[in-house]
Order: structure tokens, then C-alpha cells, then sequence
């Protein structure tokens, strides 16, 4: 599976990608909002062994995917749709901190929304992102994802050891358009 953006090749995680991987995934400016990492080297390859492992499923409920820069063929991110439920899926993306405000994450984004109401045939799709990072919001706003509100520590942080918020934004199938 591939999906082609103006500046981006959206496309399958290969066993080749650990070391790129690794490199933002062991960042701790890049993790800050997550509620993983900084990953050690194992707790990389298990992510990866797991999105492999997620591409054979049948029917497939996930979808992470390398963002290429075409220009270079350099990896410098993730991004994925999950089907939550039936007709909802949540979107989400992570990038090497050299790469941020450069609209990488938004054209990503934008792709994935496409993909998830054309091709998943999905009625809604959200995300999530910690109150402070306000990088993450900006994406969702721009991709045309409405605020939708504070959920307070609903989420377990288990390497901080403590419940996490989050904002939440979403999309309908009959608001989307093409944002970018």
C-alpha cells in the first residue's frame, strides 16, 4: 500500500526501517507528548514486529505507515488510521523534530483523512494530543478536525506513572473536504 502526496510517499513499514525508526523514536523532544518513550532499541523493534505483524491481518484494522520525503527518499515519520469501531477511526502521526513546521505532518494527515473516508469507507475520524502540544492541535485544525473537548486523565501514562488529558478532535465523512 502506498498513498503519494505532493511532497510525501506514504507507505508500509519494511524490516529496513529500524534504524530511522529509532532515530526519532528514541527521541526525547520528539516523545514528549506520547504516551511511549523514549524508546530503547527492543521497544523499537517490537513496535515495528507489531506493524508488521498488523499488515497480514485480515480483515486489517491498522494502518501505520513510513512518511518519505519523494525529494531524497529519507523516512522522517509515521503516521496511521485505526479503525476504533465500526465507521470510526483515530488518526495519528509522530516526526523527527528537524521536520516539524514544514507541513509534513498536515499533508500526512490530510492523506490519511482521504484514505479513511474514500477507501475505509469510515464515518468519523478523531485524534487525540496532550493539552500542551499545541504543534499536534495546529495539524488537526488545519486538516479541517474539529475541537471536540478536555478529556481529563483518561489515559495511563505508564512510563511517567500517572493519568494523562487530552485534547480531542474529529471529522465527519459529511464535513470533510479536501483541506489541502
Amino acid at each position: 500500500m502506498v498513498i503519494e502526496t505532493e511532497r510525501l510517499r506514504l507507505r508500509e513499514f519494511i524490516t529496513k526501517d529500524s534504524e530511522a525508526i529509532h532515530e526519532y523514536a528514541s527521541n526525547p523532544l520528539v516523545v514528549k507528548h506520547m504516551l511511549w518513550g523514549p524508546n530503547s532499541i527492543d521497544e523499537t523493534q517490537s513496535y515495528l514486529n507489531t506493524v508488521i505483524e498488523m499488515q497480514e491481518k485480515t480483515p486489517r484494522q491498522g494502518f501505520e505507515l513510513a512518511v518519505i520525503l519523494k525529494e531524497s527518499g529519507q523516512l522522517i515519520g509515521g503516521s496511521g488510521i485505526h479503525i476504533y469501531s465500526p465507521g470510526i477511526g483515530e488518526l495519528g502521526y509522530c516526526f523527527q523534530d528537524h521536520h516539524w513546521g514544514r507541513g509534513f505532518a498536515s499533508e500526512a494527515a490530510s492523506a490519511l483523512l482521504s484514505f479513511g473516508f474514500g477507501e475505509l469507507k469510515l464515518h468519523r475520524i478523531f485524534a487525540t494530543c496532550r493539552p500542551d502540544n499545541i504543534g499536534s492541535a495546529k495539524v488537526m485544525q488545519k486538516i479541517g478536525m474539529r475541537y471536540e473537548g478536555h478529556l481529563r486523565e483518561h489515559m495511563w501514562h505508564n512510563k511517567d506513572n500517572r493519568w494523562v488529558d487530552s485534547h480531542q478532535y474529529s471529522i465527519l465523512e459529511q464535513d470533510y473536504k479536501q483541506p489541502l
